[in-house]
C-alpha cells in the first residue's frame, strides 16, 4: 500500500553472509523486491541478466535485448507490478550527488549500486553518515535501507537463523592504515613482502633520508677527509712499512732455474707419442697442392736493352734480388745480366785476408782498412748454378753472363759512367714502365743499385710466374755445395734410423751480433752487459746510444722479440714430445758463448750435429771462410729434414718455408712458435712440467694446423706459394 501510494525513489542491492538481495525505498519505508526470473517462494535475489542501468520508458539501454527495460525486470514482492520508475533527475541533482549532498526523496534516481559503487559511496562518507542517523534525507534513506536489511533477515522464508551483518568490502591495500591488536610495529610489512628486522628499518630509514635530503651528499667528500685523517692520526710513522722491490716480468732470465727444476720430470716422462712419426696430422681439406709453372712456347721479342743489378745483402736477400731482376727485366723485354753480388760488411762476404782479420781482431773494429789488400769473394757462379739459371728461363727472359763489349765502349769500359737508377724500396711494376722503360730504350743500359727489395709484394700474375719460375726452378745451388750437402743429408737419415730416417732441423739464431742486437738480458751478469754494450757501438755506432731512447729488456722479451737460447729450444722440443733419441741438425753461425749454452741442448739431446760435426774438415775447407756458401749448406739440409724449426726472424725461415710448401705438396711441415707464450711460461717459476708439456703440445699442433696457408695482399709469393707458384689439385 505504502508502494502505491508513493513512487520508489531508489533500489539497493544488498550483499549479506553471500547472499544477495534487493531493497525499494519508498515513501521513507524500505520493502523488500524481487527479480521476476527468481524463485517464487524466495526472497532471495539473483543477479539480472540485463543490465542493471536505468532505462527510459520505451528505451534501450546499449546491450539490452528487445524488451529488457526496468520495469519490465524489477517489480515488488507484493504486488503483480511496480510503478514505472521516475524520470531521470536534472543536472543540478546530480552535481549535487558528485559533491557528496543526498538529493530529496522525490528526485533520487533508480540506482543499482555494484561492489566498485558500494566502495566509491562508502568512501565519499555517505554510508557511515547514515549509520549514525545524521546528515539530513540521504542519511534517513540509509538509515531505513539497513532497517529494512535487518526486517528482511528475520522474517527469512527458509526458518534459518539471523545470520551476521554484510563484511565490509576489502579496501585498497593504499588505504590500509589500522593497527592490528599485536601492535603495528610488529606487522609492519617490508616493501618485498618480508618482515623487517631492526638493522633493515634502520638501513630503510637512512636510505630514505639521504634519497629525501640529497643535499647532504655534499658533505661526503669532507666525511671520508675527516675518517682518513682520524686513521693516520693511529698509525705511527716510527714503523715504516716494508716495500719489496720486485723486477719487471721478464726482465729476469729464468730459464736456468726452470732447467734445474724441471729436468728429473723430463728425463722420467715415458709418455712420448712418437712425436716425429706423427707430428704433421692435418690434411688440407680442398685437396693437394702441386707446383704448376707454366712456361711460355713462344718466342722472345728484340730486346729493349740490357739491365744490370747489384744483389746486396746475405744469401737469401740476394736471392730476393735475383727473382726481382727476372721479373722486371721479363716485364720490360730487356736482357739481364748476371747479377753482380754487392756484400754487406755484417756477412764478411767477400772475406777479408788473413792480415786483415788479424788487424780487425787486434784493434777490435768492424771495418778495418784494406789498402791494396786482395780480398776474397763470392760471385754468382759459386753459388748457383750458373747454366741451369741461363737454361731454365731461356723462353721467357733472356740472360747473359756480361754486358757485351760493343755496349760496354759505349760508356769506355766503366760501369759507374752507365745511368744508375735509384728506385724506392717496394716500388709497383708501373713504376718501371713509366721511368725505367723510356730511359732503357734510349740508352740501351742502365744500372739498376741497390735492387734487393725494390719491387712490391703484390705485382699481376705475369710478373709473379717469373718470380715463382726463377726462385722455384732455375736457382739452383753450385755443384760443390749440392754435392756436401746432399752428403750431409744422407749421413743425417742414417743416424736416424731409429725413426726411419727422420730428423729435425732447427735454425738458432744466438750469434753475438744478434745477442747484441736484441738488447735482451741473459745470464751473463755485468760481463755480458759490457760485451754486448762494445758490440752495438761496433755494428751499429751510435743508433742505440741516441739521445731520448730507452731500453727496456723485460718489454723485449715479454713481446717475444729476444732470440731463443740453446736451453730454450731444448726445452720447448721436450716439451713438444720429441724424446732424447731425436736426431736434430742445428743450423746456425757461431753460437755466442757456445761452451756455456749448448751444455743443456746437448743434455737434452745427445744425437745433435752440426755441419761441422758431420763433414771433415777437409771437406768444409773451400766453403769455411765464406758465409754465403756455408748458408747455402745449411739451407740444403734443412731443406730435407722431416720437421724444420725456426726460432727468429729473418730472410733464412722465410725462403725455406715457402721452399718446402713448394716441395711437400703446400705444406711447411715448420713449426713456429708463439715467443710472446714461451716468454710467460719460461717466466713462471711456479710451472709444472705437465703443465709446461700440455702448453707446448698445443703449440706443435697449432704449427700444423698453420702448414697450408693461402697467400694474402702484402705477402711474399716466396714464402707462400700458394695459389700462383701452385695449383690445387682435388682427391678423387
Amino acid at each position: 500500500r505504502a508502494l502505491e501510494r508513493s513512487p520508489v525513489s531508489e533500489v539497493h542491492y544488498i550483499d549479506g553472509s553471500g547472499v544477495g538481495h534487493h531493497v525499494a525505498i519508498a515513501g521513507g519505508e524500505a520493502f523488500p523486491v524481487r527479480h521476476p526470473r527468481s524463485s517464487p517462494h524466495s526472497r532471495h535475489w539473483r543477479r539480472p541478466r540485463c543490465p542493471r542501468r536505468h532505462v527510459p520508458e520505451g528505451g534501450r539501454g546499449r546491450g539490452d535485448s528487445p524488451g529488457c527495460s526496468e520495469t519490465s525486470h524489477w517489480r515488488l514482492s507484493s504486488s503483480a507490478s511496480a510503478p514505472p520508475p521516475p524520470p531521470r533527475p536534472p543536472a543540478r541533482t546530480q552535481s549535487r550527488a558528485r559533491k557528496g549532498v543526498p538529493p530529496t526523496p522525490s528526485s533520487f534516481p533508480l540506482e543499482f549500486l555494484s561492489r566498485e559503487g558500494r566502495n566509491r559511496r562508502r568512501r565519499r562518507g555517505e554510508g557511515r553518515r547514515g549509520r549514525d542517523g545524521g546528515g539530513g534525507g540521504g542519511g534517513g534513506a540509509v538509515g531505513a535501507m539497513n532497517a529494512a536489511y535487518n526486517r528482511l533477515l528475520s522474517n527469512g522464508g527458509s526458518g534459518s537463523a539471523t545470520p551476521s551483518p554484510p563484511a565490509s568490502p576489502v579496501r585498497s591495500p593504499r588505504l590500509r592504515h589500522g593497527r592490528s591488536g599485536k601492535g603495528w610495529r610488529g606487522a609492519q610489512q617490508h616493501p618485498w613482502g618480508q618482515v623487517r628486522t631492526l638493522p633493515q628499518r634502520i638501513a630503510w630509514a637512512l636510505l630514505s633520508l639521504l634519497l629525501r635530503r640529497q643535499a647532504i651528499f655534499l658533505f661526503a667528500p669532507l666525511i671520508y677527509i675527516s675518517g682518513m685523517l682520524l686513521y693516520m692520526g693511529t698509525v705511527s710513522l716510527d714503523v715504516v712499512p716494508q716495500i719489496i722491490a720486485r723486477p719487471p716480468p721478464g726482465s729476469v732470465y729464468r730459464s736456468p732455474q726452470l732447467y734445474e727444476r724441471l729436468h728429473r720430470d723430463m728425463d722420467s716422462d715415458n709418455s712420448s707419442d712418437h712425436a716425429l712419426a706423427t707430428i704433421w696430422r692435418h690434411p688440407y681439406k680442398g685437396g693437394e697442392w702441386k707446383a704448376c709453372i707454366n712456361r711460355s712456347s713462344e718466342g722472345l721479342a728484340d730486346s729493349n736493352g740490357y739491365i744490370y743489378v747489384e744483389a746486396n745483402g746475405g744469401l737469401n736477400q740476394q736471392r730476393t734480388s735475383i727473382c726481382n731482376a727476372v721479373a722486371v727485366a721479363g716485364y720490360l723485354n730487356a736482357t739481364l745480366v748476371i747479377p753482380n753480388f754487392h756484400f754487406h760488411s755484417v756477412w764478411k762476404d767477400p772475406r777479408l785476408s788473413i792480415l786483415e782479420m788479424s788487424y780487425s781482431k787486434i784493434k777490435g773494429i768492424h771495418n778495418p782498412p784494406s789498402k791494396g789488400k786482395k780480398t776474397m769473394h763470392s760471385k754468382f757462379k759459386d753459388i748457383y748454378d750458373e747454366e741451369h739459371f741461363m737454361d731454365t728461363l731461356k723462353s721467357d727472359v733472356r740472360v747473359v753472363s756480361k754486358v757485351p763489349d760493343f755496349m760496354m765502349e759505349r760508356f769506355g769500359h766503366n760501369m759507374s759512367n752507365v745511368y744508375n737508377f735509384k728506385i724506392k724500396a717496394w716500388s709497383p711494376i708501373q713504376l718501371y714502365k713509366d721511368a725505367v722503360l723510356p730511359k732503357l730504350i734510349e740508352e740501351r743500359l742502365i744500372r739498376i743499385s741497390p735492387f734487393a727489395n725494390r719491387l712490391s709484394l703484390d705485382a699481376p700474375l705475369d710478373v709473379q710466374r717469373l718470380r715463382c719460375l726463377a726462385n722455384y726452378e732455375a736457382l739452383r745451388f753450385s755443384n760443390p755445395i749440392s754435392t756436401l750437402a746432399e752428403s750431409l743429408v744422407s749421413r743425417m737419415r742414417k743416424l736416424s734410423i731409429d725413426n726411419e730416417g727422420r730428423y729435425i732441423a732447427v735454425h738458432l739464431r744466438f750469434e753475438e751480433d744478434m745477442v747484441a742486437f736484441s738488447c735482451c738480458i741473459f745470464d751473463g751478469g755485468e760481463k755480458e752487459k759490457k760485451d754486448m754494450s762494445d758490440a752495438r757501438e761496433r755494428g751499429w755506432r751510435g743508433k742505440f746510444t741516441k739521445p731520448g731512447r730507452v731500453i727496456r729488456p723485460g718489454a723485449i722479451r715479454m713481446n717475444g722479440k729476444c732470440p731463443l737460447t740453446p736451453l730454450e729450444v731444448g726445452l720447448m722440443l721436450r716439451g713438444m714430445g720429441f724424446d732424447n733419441n731425436t736426431s736434430i741438425y742445428l743450423a746456425s753461425g757461431k753460437i755466442y758463448q757456445a761452451e756455456k749454452t749448448m751444455k743443456p741442448l746437448l743434455e737434452m739431446f745427445p744425437r745433435l750435429q752440426t755441419k761441422e760435426t758431420l763433414a771433415s774438415a777437409e771437406e768444409l775447407a773451400p766453403f769455411k771462410n765464406y758465409s754465403s756458401r756455408m748458408a747455402a749448406i745449411d739451407y740444403t739440409v734443412c731443406l730435407q729434414s722431416e720437421v724444420f724449426v725456426t726460432t727468429q726472424g729473418g730472410n733464412f725461415p722465410h725462403f725455406l718455408i715457402g721452399h718446402r710448401r713448394y716441395l711437400y705438396g703446400g705444406h711447411a711441415k715448420t713449426i713456429k712458435p708463439d715467443k710472446r707464450k714461451l716468454a710467460l711460461l719460461f717466466d713462471n717459476p711456479n710451472i709444472g712440467w705437465k703443465t709446461l708439456k700440455r702448453h707446448l703440445v698445443n703449440m706443435r699442433a697449432h704449427s700444423d694446423a698453420k702448414g697450408i696457408e693461402m697467400k694474402r695482399p702484402n705477402d711474399s709469393v716466396y714464402t707462400f706459394p700458394c695459389p700462383d707458384c701452385m695449383c690445387r689439385h682435388k682427391p678423387e
